[in-house]
């Protein structure tokens, strides 16, 4: 049964956005992305040229050197390499820090970074999670001691994405130990040429082998009392807290293209592949599984849709965004264990998409708060 994913928040100037995007995946990203699976990373002259053509912080103002749109045009970004099995690029993180800078950042501090951040002369990332701090921020020890004009930094952070690439690193920390979470601090880090920062190593994980995810070290690095986002001390849990659900609908509309992308690959596949003398679709079993997967992946896209339009409206409530990110996740993890299914022994193998998928899929119920943590942030609204 073939499925149309029409977009309630589409019109045509987004349909013609979209087509360039895919142009751009197709023909930019998709042919080099075996080498960045191997390398760990996509490389800078893709972030490059990505901002060359306009796609990167396509909802940041064009005063800031933005493309002046909104969340739908990002999300298209995010669906058109989803829908591909592409994960090594993370423009959501990317996307994330300029809204730190858009939204709390000073106006010298927008007007430095965000411009760079657009032409993807810079790489963004966000350093929240430590070794024994995860979704738990009340509990990072990472330190930022005031010396003179200046600010030194201390610790360390893990599974950073964007990591190794990163030009621009906001750095969660501790300003004032003794306040708790009213004593945390973000702090902007300029990555090249910094004494005291080190990268370690590209982490091996399950999935996402192309996207770049890294230890951080912070050995006495000393930057400007200017580098404090917002330039107040103690505003960083507030300010964490404020963009959590633009991120958390992010990982619901990366899940939701992933289905459909799944979807529709597993449906050519199956009408292709011979058993028995016919192709696989005509079992009542593939034919039963497809469309249980299709009453799921279209009631996800309504659900979507409604995130999306309340998002771009300043309507999207953090309990909402949390359930957009809980059944997205989850669903997706399970319609792509049935999918996978389908293709039989070809769907174990790391080639196929199915497969990357699969391995890709599992994160997405972690980070960004995990489904544990969303199930408490929805109870508590009730």
């Amino acid at each position: 049964m073939a499925l149309t994913f029409r977009r309630s928040w589409e019109d045509e100037d987004l349909r013609a956005w979209r087509d360039s995007v895919a142009r751009f995946i197709e023909q930019e990203m998709l042919p080099g992305d075996e080498a960045a699976r191997k390398r760990g990373n996509v490389g800078h002259e893709l972030w490059r040229r990505a901002g060359e053509l306009g796609f990167l912080c396509a909802d940041i103002p064009a005063e800031y050197g933005g493309a002046g749109g909104d969340f739908r045009h990002e999300a298209v970004f995010y669906e058109e390499m989803s829908r591909r099995g592409l994960s090594g690029m993370s423009t959501s993180v990317h996307s994330i820090v300029a809204h730190y800078f858009l939204n709390h950042g000073t106006e010298a501090q927008k007007r430095e970074y965000l411009p760079r951040l657009a032409r993807g002369e810079l790489v963004g990332a966000i350093a929240m999670t430590e070794p024994g701090a995860g979704s738990d921020l009340q509990g990072v020890r990472t330190r930022a001691e005031r010396d003179g004009g200046d600010y030194v930094i201390r610790g360390s952070k893990t599974f950073i994405t964007n990591g190794f690439l990163a030009g621009v690193v906001l750095v969660v920390c501790k300003t004032d130990p003794a306040q708790g979470a009213k004593g945390t601090s973000i702090l902007i880090v300029d990555t090249r040429d910094q004494p005291g920062y080190s990268v370690g190593r590209v982490l091996d994980k399950v999935g996402m082998k192309a996207q770049d995810t890294s230890e951080l070290f912070f050995d006495g690095v000393r930057v400007p009392a200017s580098r404090l986002l917002g330039g107040r001390e103690g505003q960083g849990f507030y300010q964490l807290m404020s963009d959590l659900p633009y991120e958390r609908l992010i990982i619901g509309v990366v899940a939701q293209a992933c289905m459909e992308g799944a979807y529709e690959a597993t449906l050519q596949y199956v009408r292709e592949r011979q058993a028995f003398g016919q192709p696989v679709a005509n079992f009542q079993n593939t034919r039963f599984k497809l469309a249980e997967v299709a009453a799921q992946v279209m009631a996800g896209r309504a659900f979507m849709d409604r995130c999306v339009e309340e998002i771009v409206a300043g309507q999207l409530d953090t309990a909402t965004a949390s359930m957009a990110k809980l059944w997205g996740s989850e669903t997706q993890c399970k319609v792509l264990d049935e999918l996978l299914q389908l293709w039989g022994g070809y769907g174990y193998m790391n080639e196929s998409m199915i497969a990357r998928m699969y391995a890709d899929a599992r994160v997405q119920r972690i980070y960004g708060g995990t489904s544990e943590i969303m199930k408490e942030v929805i109870a508590r609204a009730m």
